[in-house]
């Protein structure tokens, strides 16, 4: 599995940015792809993740941004979005894509996308 992410940008409070991540390969029943995030000296979060489980599916959100950010998944493409509104200086990091199957131990992370909001 391969992932390509895209999207990121400078943008002003308030504003809006898609950011989005196709994989290639993969195909297991039970998936989840995500967005991670990581700002100067802090820890990677989760941000929202995706989780397809047969023809259905579950999202998860963090706090910070549950209301404000939206995943959304293509699924003949393969691809996952992250829809940001309202977006907020706090947001500014480095987000990367993720893609994994637990029952498969795989665990595959894209190239980081910068995302800078000013003030």
């Amino acid at each position: 599995v391969q992932l390509q992410a895209s999207g990121g940008g400078l943008v002003q409070a308030g504003g809006s940015l898609r950011l989005s991540c196709a994989a290639s390969g993969g195909g297991a029943s039970v998936t989840t792809m995500g967005w991670y995030r990581q700002a100067p000296g802090k820890e990677r979060e989760l941000v929202a993740s995706h989780t397809k489980v047969g023809s259905g599916s579950t999202t998860n959100y963090a706090d910070s941004v549950q209301g404000r950010f939206t995943i959304s998944k293509d699924n003949a493409k393969n691809t996952v979005y992250l829809q940001m509104n309202n977006l907020k200086p706090e947001d500014t990091a480095v987000y990367y894509c993720n893609y994994r199957v637990f029952s498969l131990n795989l665990n595959v992370w894209g190239q980081g996308t910068l995302v800078t909001v000013s003030s």
